[in-house]
């Protein structure tokens, strides 16, 4: 049976992640991270274990009330950002978002992954759940200062005026 991959990729499943959750190794970071969502969503626990790296596999209790809550329904992945993870990498970063539905009502999961290569397969090694957005620094512009335009004239008499009419 042919179906949309749940990861959201717009894969057919036995194309994208299938594979991967039938014991395929995931070839990258961001692979791996649409496969182990889409386990999440099929509650496929023996595949979220197996994906964990070894210290972690140790310690996780699969039998969790949110990977086995009936009531709570994946409903839509978005990666935000990658950092390495890639064929030739050795670790990488995956930033994403997952939303679902509990109770009727609708949340957010964000989280930037972490993944490494254990014994050359692909492993999720934890994560930074609700990370901090890099601190955006605006450089306030003086009134005596070259406008930012380029026109050649001072701030104060270029674009500030053009702001203050406004």
């Amino acid at each position: 049976m042919n179906y949309a991959c749940l990861c959201g990729s717009g894969s057919d499943y036995n194309k994208c992640c299938g594979p991967y959750i039938a014991g395929l190794a995931a070839p990258t970071a961001e692979a791996l991270m649409r496969s182990r969502y889409t386990a999440h969503c099929l509650k496929d626990t023996i595949y979220l274990s197996e994906t964990l790296d070894s210290k972690s596999r140790l310690r996780e209790d699969f039998e969790s009330e949110e990977v086995l809550n009936t009531d709570l329904k994946w409903v839509g992945l978005e990666i935000l950002n990658t950092s390495e993870g890639n064929l030739d990498d050795e670790i990488g970063t995956v930033e994403f978002v997952a939303k679902y539905k509990a109770d009727g009502n609708f949340g957010v999961h964000h989280e930037r992954s972490n993944f490494q290569r254990e014994a050359g397969r692909w492993v999720c090694v934890g994560g930074e759940i609700n990370p901090k957005q890099d601190q955006r620094i605006v450089k306030k512009i003086g009134r005596n200062e070259l406008c930012p335009c380029r026109s050649g004239k001072k701030y104060k008499k270029c674009c500030a005026t053009k702001l203050k009419k406004s």
